[in-house]
């Protein structure tokens, strides 16, 4: 699937699984994303901008004054863009609004937020993301003092919503930080963490892999390279663990594997296609633009891996350029590498829009 396909959704939709609290299974329809971009100024800023900042303005408006405080923050709060991670809230505690303390009418136009700031893939992956954790806390042996589900997430805003001025939204829990920064007509997600435990859990009688695309156009390039090409790539038979994960903003690392100037058109093509799935989660104008831009230096970009290379094996890989690093990682906690996947996305030049300015 391309990236920036649309994915229509038809409601607002929060059901009840059994006992469990109220999952999200689908997201804001299209006729309420058509309103916000009806209700959109025009230039100086994209039409996903000020969708964005309307959303943003209405959330913040749907809360009471307490509430309020709790979610925002100044945009120059070096310490709250930093407070992320993959591990759950009662191992590293989050500041801003939790999901559990919204009420229904709160929740929608968090929703709202979320879709009119992500591109439909991006949405639907993160829901996706929340509805794991709600299915790992509903397995069995779970530790009592951990806490898992969707009421576990947090929101935050740094800077005031606007269509010019830059601003950003996070949002993440367990094995979820997205950390969007918007500025006028452009913005970014990085760093941002993507994660899935269970890497494939039911929901409504269907098969969800919040991270499935990741993992099976992965194993497609690596086996579309040549014998030579891999032994370049291929950095060890074990699968090794995030570089640049949470707590590692601004450390450098040398680039290893195969360079991609070695590779052909179609080896190329099956590379932006796996880079899209990170790079796809915000609008598809930014989108468009950040995959232009990884694919003037894809000269300078390579490719490495470690494991085995048959698919459904549990296997590291990263993809590094100038402006771009993606990393996936298999977990051994939990007893099945592939079911714990953790994956970091950064742009060492603009991580948190530091080229916006403003702070």
């Amino acid at each position: 699937m391309n990236p920036r396909t649309p994915i229509h959704f038809t409601t607002v939709l929060f059901v009840a699984l059994s006992a469990s609290p109220l999952l999200w299974t689908s997201a804001v329809g299209a006729d309420a994303q058509a309103h916000y971009y009806k209700t959109t100024p025009a230039a100086p800023t994209s039409a996903s901008t000020a969708a964005a900042t309307l959303a943003a303005q209405s959330f913040i408006e749907s809360l009471d004054a307490g509430t309020r405080a709790k979610l925002l923050f100044a945009y120059g709060n070096e310490a709250q863009r930093a407070n992320w991670s993959n591990l759950p809230v009662t191992m590293v505690p989050r500041a801003g609004v939790r999901l559990g303390d919204l009420n229904a009418g709160q929740k929608e136009k968090l929703l709202a937020l979320l879709a009119a700031t992500f591109s439909p893939m991006g949405y639907q992956k993160i829901l996706e993301i929340v509805n794991g954790d709600e299915a790992l806390k509903n397995a069995p042996g779970n530790p009592p003092n951990l806490l898992f589900g969707s009421d576990e997430f947090f929101v935050s805003i740094l800077g005031t919503p606007s269509a010019t001025t830059p601003w950003m939204l996070q949002f993440g829990g367990h094995h979820l930080a997205i950390n969007v920064t918007l500025g006028g007509s452009d913005s970014v997600a990085t760093p941002s963490l993507t994660a899935a435990q269970p890497a494939t859990y039911q929901l409504d009688g269907k098969t969800i892999r919040p991270l499935g695309r990741e993992n099976d156009k992965a194993f497609e390039l690596i086996n579309a390279l040549t014998e030579e090409q891999r032994t370049s790539a291929i950095l060890g038979s074990k699968f090794r663990d995030l570089v640049l994960g949470p707590g590692h903003d601004g450390k450098k690392i040398a680039p290893e594997g195969v360079k991609v100037s070695t590779f052909t058109d179609s080896q190329k093509k099956l590379l932006m296609e796996l880079t899209g799935e990170w790079v796809g989660i915000v609008h598809e104008s930014a989108a468009s633009a950040k995959m232009a831009e990884i694919k003037a230096n894809l000269a300078d970009t390579y490719f490495a891996w470690s494991g085995p290379t048959t698919p459904g094996s549990a296997a590291y890989f990263r993809i590094q350029g100038p402006t771009v690093v993606i990393e996936y990682a298999p977990q051994n906690l939990g007893g099945n590498a592939v079911n714990h996947i953790h994956t970091i996305y950064r742009d060492p030049t603009n991580d948190y829009g530091s080229k916006f300015g403003g702070r």
